[in-house]
Order: structure tokens, then C-alpha cells, then sequence
């Protein structure tokens, strides 16, 4: 019996994952028999040196360890590096290389209607700086909104909806099993003109999504982007092996 190719997720309670369900039926549906995905949940990010990486060539990775892994790494491709996070890592002559496809998974969801004015972006962890590599690639000006206090964040008092067209929730907030939880924005000044994007994608509309629904604005989901940038790691992966 042949020893199977090993792909993997790389995150913390991680049972709901989108990844192993993914590429688990993708590989059912294409007839690959000799790949399989698993979940590494992992308690802190030291955990991973314990992972036994002799049939591995590829892992995704998820929060909250997309720039903690990044010291685990031998090295780290351009784009990732000027992101500062990695959601994909290959593994070549036993080295590991870590890249982010998030960036090209939330451009491709716009299926080149990415054209605004000026973008919010709310959060500002591994996903959020993906997002603003993607908007900047785009020449689309943002604003980060934060909880954070540093200056390079605009704080929740400080923001006026009227100078977005694009709102990006970039936070965990509202995802499952929290789902009653939402960025505490004023969704009274949302309307028609403003596109609302949430990077969750379970549930498929969250509070984020159905408040900004309400009072008309367009509204988008992260199903998308994740399934773009699930299949640019496995371009990337096959491009290695």
C-alpha cells in the first residue's frame, strides 16, 4: 500500500474548518487517490515543531497563527513577506516555504469588479493585511479600523460610513459558534451605495451582513475567497512537487 501525500490545515480549534471538508472532496471528485488532508489543531504555535513532516508537502494556515508561523519557516515568498502573513505553505527538498494566497482569493471574488473609492477595513490581524495588500495592488485607498491602540488604526468613534464604499470585516467577529457577535459600527449610515464583504463565511450571512442588507447595501460573503485561495495553494503545491 502506497504512503499517501499529506495536506494540512495549521490553526486552532479548527474541528468547523472549510479546508479539510474542501480538498477532501476535491480529491473524491477528481479521482485522487493517492492525496489526503487532515486538521493540525494546535494549542500554541511551538506546537508545531511536533508535526512529523516526512509525507507532507503542503499545509493551509488559519488564525490565529498566520504571522506567528511565519518564525518556523526557512523562508517566506515576496508577497507574504510585504504581508507580513502566511496562509499556505509548501514544502520543497524539505524546506518550508511560506506564501499567502488570501490576497489573490479576495481579489479573484470580485471577478475584476474590484473599483471603489475608498475601503474600511475592520481588523487588523493576518487576514486584515492581506486584504490591504489586495486593495493597495488595486490602488484602492482604506483605513483600518481597529480595537487596537496604535496610531496607524482608526478607533470606532472615529469612523464616518459615508467615506466607505467598501466595508471588509477582517475580524473573527460574528463567526460560528459566536455568531450574535458584530463590529459595533453605525449601521445606520450604511446604504445602496456601500458594498459589505465578510471575510466568514459560516454563518454564510452574519449580523455584519444582514444589518448592512437591511438598509441596502450589497452584501458578500467569504465562500468565495476561500475557495479562490484554497485553489491557488493547490496550484502552488503542484507547482513544487
Amino acid at each position: 500500500m502506497s504512503i499517501k501525500k499529506t495536506y494540512g490545515l495549521i490553526g486552532k480549534n479548527i474541528d468547523y474548518s472549510f479546508s479539510k471538508k474542501y480538498f477532501t472532496k476535491k480529491f473524491e471528485d477528481l479521482n485522487i487517490n493517492d492525496c489526503e488532508y487532515k486538521n493540525y489543531d494546535l494549542k500554541q504555535i511551538n506546537d508545531f515543531r511536533h508535526i512529523d513532516l516526512s509525507h507532507i508537502k503542503g499545509f493551509n494556515v488559519t488564525i490565529p497563527y498566520k504571522e506567528q508561523i511565519i518564525d518556523y519557516l526557512d523562508f517566506v515568498e515576496d508577497s507574504a513577506q510585504r504581508i507580513g502573513a502566511v496562509n499556505t505553505i509548501a514544502i520543497e527538498n524539505n524546506k518550508l516555504i511560506g506564501h499567502n494566497t488570501d490576497y489573490i482569493g479576495f481579489i479573484n471574488s470580485f471577478e475584476n469588479n474590484l473599483f471603489y473609492r475608498r475601503a474600511l477595513i475592520i481588523g487588523s490581524g493576518g487576514a486584515s493585511k492581506a486584504i490591504q495588500y489586495g486593495l493597495e495592488l488595486n490602488n484602492i485607498n482604506f483605513d483600518i479600523l481597529s480595537r487596537k491602540s496604535d496610531n496607524r488604526y482608526k478607533a470606532y468613534n472615529q469612523i464616518k460610513i459615508d467615506e466607505y464604499d467598501l466595508i471588509i470585516n477582517s475580524s473573527p467577529l460574528g463567526t460560528f459558534p459566536k455568531t450574535n457577535e458584530k463590529p459595533n459600527i453605525n449601521y445606520n449610515q450604511i446604504n445602496k451605495n456601500h458594498t459589505c464583504y465578510d471575510l466568514i463565511y459560516n454563518p454564510s450571512k452574519t449580523i455584519f451582513l444582514s444589518e448592512a442588507q437591511k438598509n441596502g447595501a450589497t452584501i458578500i460573503n467569504g465562500l468565495s475567497m476561500l475557495k479562490n485561495q484554497a485553489e491557488e495553494s493547490w496550484k502552488i503545491w503542484n507547482r513544487l512537487s
